[in-house]
């Protein structure tokens, strides 16, 4: 959409608030003539207009005007009021061809949302999105908003639309971005944007007009409207004449404005440029010939000078090779080796610098590769991924999978900066990939794009993310089909952990930096507490909502484990018929299930259903279907983690056990290292055995943790003393840490056998006895092994570092020598070399003596 707005105008009686209609069609031609295709107007356009416009193959966005700058919502015969005349706009234009949409309402000013609350706003708001669509159900219907109410959630509408107006290019970029994530898989607008020539100038404006139009679109914007078409501008009763905003001034003199604009949207999306980077596209696949050709026909029509097409075939059974060598693209064709192999095939025979992925149920935008081609040109990312969104004319079934949890999703650490990219949507330059070695050929089925943008990152490179570079991305076609791609999904979050388990919490989960995007990423919408910044007094410019990160408890019936809580407390229940007392387990049995029934019930409720899909009955059906697809998905990940090793219980690394008790020990160094440095070298060798290694935080009188399993972990604390002649003696505190959920749960089982001992139900005593004397035990194995990974480490790593020049030593803050020293050296007794003690005052440092007390050095532990 390459458009303008128009209006509003002094009404009149005959015209309604528009021109007459010769000046309309002038205008409407000049408009035609500079490439503009679509006009915003602010009120219900006459039949007439409407027939101008689609003679200049305009098409309209039609504003349905209403009160909003009172407060509507306090006078019920006003809201009825509102809805009628919306309902009468949209019959009036009897879904002329030249639609675009309607616009339900524009900027609602942030002291109203503020005043009724945004919850109350919102709904109101669907309510008139409502009335629209039973009087047009084939329209688009949208909501205009602007930064000061960002924070309004209108997830029904068919387009998310903004009014922008920042004169600084970085601003302005960065706030699409931002845009475009609160828009998601809808297609965003700017429905407003400009720049004042009168307090400015008309140069000024047509330089700003001409990068923000050309912003937009490399944004990934569908459409932008240019404000205004002409000065000519009549609001609120009055001639407005201190602004002037227009392409062509009162007179329909045209400014330099309409020039740069027309040369924008004539070059939109992208200006042709002589630099294009080759990219060489690569699309693996295995038994895909339902979508293939899909995939194909739209890598056909790429709007890229400079690219070619890779088809891996991995061992397919159909009739890929024959669908491939029709299109003429080059085909390598293989024996099934998983899909990390066919991603490294792809990139050996690969001729350019930079590697696009896609898969072969995907089919690429037309302009996939140019955004993807600047993204890579105005950064230094190496990879760069972008959205993947189900195309339209699914069927029901993929239609319900699509809003369901579970399916490929991008991380974003920021706007623009990606934690990681789904594999149907990726890009590379070729050099980082061929470094790092290419793709881990473990992972056969997926995974592999989690894995590869972690090394990437691990290398200190950064991922990316473009908002415009959109592939079409279908989605499974059955249940079965959705649940064993689920199962694969946890296989590979099994493989990750065992080869990041640092990046997996003590459940068993990924502990993402950035936030998650995708439908199904969040399920219980209604049970998160969110924050709206409003500014002080209410005058944020830029006003948005924030939603507080869910604890452990909040996110429980989120996890695959949940259905574990749900059988343990079934099993507990069920022994109630040994010792009654156990039936107290049930209510919370009953309640473990309601919160699972109620989060995929309002997963189903809230998903987006496409309007094609008429009908109360047909639309209940698949919110049903949504919400069963909610139940099904945590078993389906459930049964592949847990059956390739990720379970809450697991245990990861090397090592011996050693016995749980704290301990302390010394070492004498006589070279200088800095304390960091020590840890660091402590953390790497716990990393290097495959250990869950953690830091301390700010707050924390511990250093380092490593964890022997689910239930127990230990810690160490070190403390350094300096000396002179750059020696240190260095302290060592390791203790187990029992998890408190362990300590809970041998309580839970614990106490209720001691109860049922003394009742004298002995089979019921027995059970639960061992029930906790199991996890007891666990427990106790959990921190024998963490003490076995950590005792050793701290005893490799001691005291087996280089001298550190005194340059360095001061940089990090140790205490120099003095002139005359202390002690120049402490034997294992403890007597100085020149068998003075250590507790003679051999020196000083300042007018007050310094006396070493004494030396604990701990050799028992350090005798290498």
């Amino acid at each position: 959409m390459r458009g303008v707005t128009y209006g509003t105008f002094r009404p009149d009686d005959e015209t309604q608030d528009f021109p007459r209609p010769e000046a309309v069609a002038e205008d409407f031609a000049a408009m035609a003539a500079n490439g503009i295709n679509a006009v915003r107007v602010y009120t219900v356009p006459p039949r007439w207009l409407l027939d101008l416009a689609l003679e200049h193959g305009l098409r309209v966005m039609v504003g349905l005007p209403w009160e909003q700058h009172v407060t509507f919502l306090q006078d019920p015969a006003r809201r009825r009021s509102i809805k009628q005349r919306i309902a009468a706009g949209v019959r009036a234009c009897g879904r002329h061809p030249a639609i675009l949409c309607y616009a339900i309402g524009n900027e609602i000013p942030s002291s109203i949302v503020r005043w009724h609350g945004r919850n109350r706003i919102e709904r109101f708001l669907e309510q008139l999105y409502q009335v629209a669509k039973d009087e047009d159900p084939e329209a688009l219907v949208t909501y205009v908003n602007y930064p000061s109410t960002e924070y309004l959630q209108l997830p029904f509408v068919d387009l998310v639309c903004f009014n922008v107006f920042l004169e600084t290019g970085a601003q302005f970029e960065s706030y699409l971005a931002r845009l475009q994530n609160i828009a998601g898989d809808r297609p965003l607008v700017l429905t407003e944007t400009g720049l004042d020539s009168l307090r400015n100038s008309e140069v000024a404006q047509a330089r700003a007009l001409d990068w923000q139009v050309r912003t937009a679109f490399a944004a990934g914007c569908a459409g932008t409207f240019v404000f205004a078409w002409t000065d000519e501008w009549f609001r609120g009763g009055f001639e407005i004449d201190d602004w002037a905003f227009g392409l062509v001034d009162r007179d329909r003199q045209p400014k330099k404005a309409l020039e740069a604009v027309g040369r924008a949207f004539a070059e939109t999306p992208f200006a042709a440029s002589a630099s294009w980077p080759k990219i060489s596209v690569v699309v693996c696949t295995y038994n895909n010939e339902a979508t293939l050709r899909d995939c194909l026909d739209g890598l056909r029509r790429i709007e890229y000078p400079d690219y070619e097409v890779i088809v891996v075939n991995d061992g397919s059974t159909d009739g890929t090779d024959d669908i491939t060598r029709e299109y003429g693209f080059h085909l390598i064709s293989t024996e099934n080796r998983g899909l990390a192999n066919a991603r490294n095939a792809g990139l050996d025979a690969a001729n350019g610098e930079i590697i696009a992925y896609i898969d072969a149920d995907a089919r690429p935008d037309p302009y996939w590769l140019a955004h993807l081609a600047t993204a890579f040109q105005k950064s230094s990312h190496v990879g760069i991924g972008g959205p993947n969104i189900p195309p339209p004319g699914c069927s029901e079934i993929a239609d319900c999978v699509a809003s369901a949890p579970g399916g490929p999703i991008h991380v974003l650490l920021s706007d623009e900066i990606a934690e990681h990219i789904p594999g149907c949507n990726m890009a590379f330059r070729k050099w980082s990939l061929e470094s790092i070695g290419g793709f881990d050929p473990q992972f056969r089925i997926a995974g592999d794009d989690v894995d590869i943008c972690w090394r990437l990152q691990e290398q200190g490179w950064t991922v990316g993310f473009s908002a415009g570079a959109v592939v079409w991305h279908h989605r499974r076609e059955s249940v079965q089909g959705y649940l064993r791609q689920q199962f694969q999904y946890g296989k590979a979050e099994a493989l990750l952990e065992h080869k990041w388990p640092e990046r997996y919490n003590r459940a068993g989960h990924l502990a993402w930096a950035g936030r998650v995007y995708g439908n199904g990423s969040s399920k219980a919408r209604g049970l998160r507490r969110w924050k709206v910044y409003y500014g002080t007094w209410g005058q944020g410019l830029f006003q948005s909502v924030y939603q507080r990160t869910p604890g452990i408890l909040g996110s429980l019936p989120l996890m695959p484990e949940w259905y574990l809580v749900i059988a343990a407390l079934a099993a507990i229940s069920a022994l109630g018929i040994v010792w009654t007392p156990l039936l107290l387990a049930l209510p919370l049995l009953l309640v473990a299930v309601g919160a699972l029934v109620y989060e995929s019930a309002l997963g189903g409720l809230r998903a987006s259903v496409a309007p094609r899909h008429r009908g109360r009955s047909r639309r209940a059906r698949m919110r049903l279907m949504i919400a069963l697809l909610y139940m099904l998905q945590p078993v389906s990940r459930l049964s592949g983690r847990l059956r390739f090793g990720l379970a809450p219980w697991r245990r990861r690394g090397r090592h011996r056990l050693a016995l749980p008790v704290p301990r302390t020990s010394s070492v004498w160094s006589e070279q200088w290292r800095s304390p960091d440095a020590r840890l660091r070298r402590i953390e790497g060798e716990l990393q290097q055995r495959k250990c869950v290694v953690g830091r301390g935080g700010d707050y924390e009188r511990w250093d380092l943790q490593v964890r022997g399993g689910g239930l127990g972990t230990a810690r160490m604390r070190m403390g350094v003393e300096e000396h002179g002649g750059g020696k240190q003696l260095l302290r060592f505190r390791i203790w187990p840490r029992c998890s408190r959920i362990g300590l809970g749960l041998v309580a839970l089982f614990g106490g209720p056998a001691t109860v049922a001992a003394i009742d004298g139900t002995w089979i019921g005593a027995i059970l639960l006895g061992a029930a906790a004397g199991l996890i007891a035990g666990s427990m106790a194995h959990d921190c024998a092994a963490a003490m076995g990974l950590m005792v050793p480490a701290v005893a490799h790593n001691s005291d087996d570092t280089p001298p550190v020049p005194e340059a360095e030593r001061a940089r990090n803050g140790a205490i120099p020598a003095p002139a005359t020293q202390l002690v120049s050296h402490i034997t294992p007794n403890g007597s100085a070399p020149n068998g003075s003690s250590p507790n003679g005052d051999n020196g000083s440092i300042g007018p007050t003596p310094l006396r070493l007390r004494e030396v604990e050095l701990g050799l028992s532990e350090h005798e290498d």
